[in-house]
């Protein structure tokens, strides 16, 4: 998205003093939740064991995280944009840190639901401000190899934590995989306040009537959903969230609309069409990533008779992929436009998905399984730098931490409605549970391929 050029150069990203460093901080703050999406789906079926969790209750470990996530993560980046994002970095790490200590020590179900929402709001403080902090850093080609690296080192924690979580699973229990995150979360702490520039920090007052409804509205929405997952069914409470959820939504708009160039989202970024197409292309294909991630350990535990540190390692071609290719990626949109990489990756993940529905948990792994998520695991890694780097760069530095929550809000959000159709397959057994996870192949398929159309219907031929 174009800015005039005095606005432009009111918001040229300084000179960074310290790059690897500040790059290191990032990776290590907006690893947190890598791992612990990552690590929590392995645990689920443990978690359920000794809590005795059944099918209603076992996608509230997951959506307890992700409701505040998705609630919080647009105020989170704009806050951010206003006190400064190392300020809010530095605070929503320390946070999720407690809340790991909080999961980890919870008595019963609702101690660790209650945890597991106050480490949703950490890690909405962290995740777009490590992302607004490499925006306001880098511009340029460098941008691209930074955002790659912290792409990469995303999928480098998501290989990590599956296996190692699933052998503490084994030989510790489900409650050390929450300790997993104490030294990553000290270390981001410590780089963040030694070598991180402060960057954001505006004298603007901060938008605080969009931020409550933005945040009222996003909770209300997401609440209807998770209460609508729990139930398998529409509730007069689903249908008064929803109801609520909308009008405050509306109320947002017309706010925002009436701040104008003031507001905590500016409505002008909307009338961007790459800009609405990477909204649109995010909501499909992590909507689509989100379920897979949820369904496939649980498949291979519950109906392929695989331990915790099995179903672990299953995942690791997924991200080692992501990892190794994230970087080239990056550097590559910078030099080519993201149209392509975008339009590409997410069809090519769809291929991947449709491949699942061969998937079997009793047969060969490498029959059943290893092919189709080699091809998700490709596509995904042509699509995650590219996406984050257009975004960055759809807007000028004052908003990047707003743009970049807004993207993870709306990525987070599809991830939200996965783990609730994600319930119904939780649900079956046996045979009709794989056959519900073929049906589930199928439909992330089809959002894949969606997307990569939404983005070369949206997007320039050539950067611009």
């Amino acid at each position: 998205m174009s800015s005039t050029p005095a606005a432009r150069e009111e918001t040229a990203p300084r000179t960074v003093r310290h790059p690897n460093w500040t790059i290191a901080a990032t990776m290590l703050a907006s690893s947190l939740a890598f791992i612990d999406g990552s690590v929590t789906n392995v645990a689920l079926s443990a978690i359920g064991k000794d809590m005795r969790g059944g099918a209603a209750e076992l996608p509230w470990v997951i959506n307890a995280y992700l409701l505040p996530l998705s609630a919080l993560l647009l105020i989170g980046g704009a806050a951010g944009d206003h006190y400064g994002r190392r300020r809010m970095l530095t605070f929503g790490t320390l946070l999720f840190a407690a809340a790991s200590i909080g999961c980890a020590l919870a008595p019963d179900l609702n101690v660790l639901l209650a945890a597991r929402g106050i480490q949703g709001i950490g890690a909405a403080m962290l995740m777009p401000n490590s992302l607004g902090i490499l925006g306001s850093s880098f511009e340029g080609e460098a941008r691209g190899r930074a955002v790659g690296t912290w792409a990469a080192a995303g999928a480098i924690a998501s290989a990590v934590g599956p296996p190692l979580g699933g052998w503490l699973v084994d030989t510790v229990g489900w409650r050390a995989i929450f300790y997993l995150n104490i030294p990553v979360a000290a270390a981001a702490i410590a780089i963040a306040w030694r070598y991180v520039d402060e960057s954001g920090g505006g004298r603007d007052r901060l938008d605080w009537r969009g931020a409550l409804l933005a945040t009222a509205a996003l909770g209300a929405l997401t609440w209807a959903l998770t209460l609508w997952s729990s139930h398998h069914a529409a509730t007069r409470g689903s249908w008064i969230g929803l109801g609520t959820g909308i009008v405050l939504a509306v109320a947002f708009v017309l706010t925002e609309r009436k701040l104008g160039e003031r507001a905590m989202m500016p409505l002008s970024l909307f009338g961007s069409r790459p800009f609405v197409g990477l909204t649109v292309l995010t909501f499909l294909l992590y909507g689509a990533l989100g379920g897979f991630i949820v369904l496939l350990p649980y498949l291979l535990i519950v109906g392929g008779g695989y331990t915790p540190v099995q179903a672990g390692f299953s995942l690791l071609p997924f991200s080692i992929v992501i990892g190794m290719a994230s970087r080239l990626t990056g550097r590559l949109t910078e030099k080519v436009g993201p149209r392509w990489p975008l339009s590409i990756g997410p069809i090519v993940t769809g291929l991947g998905f449709a491949l699942m529905v061969r998937a079997d948990p009793q047969a060969s792994y490498w029959t059943g399984i290893f092919p189709g998520m080699a091809v998700i695991a490709l596509g995904m890694a042509g699509a995650v730098a590219p996406l984050t780097t257009a975004v960055l760069s759809s807007v000028d530095g004052r908003h990047t931490g707003t743009a970049s929550g807004f993207n993870s809000a709306v990525a987070r959000t599809g991830g939200l409605i996965a783990t609730a159709l994600a319930g119904a397959v939780l649900a079956e057994k046996g045979a009709s549970l794989i056959q519900a996870f073929h049906v589930s192949a199928i439909v992330t398929a089809v959002l894949a391929v969606a997307a990569g159309l939404a983005a070369f219907a949206t997007l320039e031929a050539r950067k611009a």
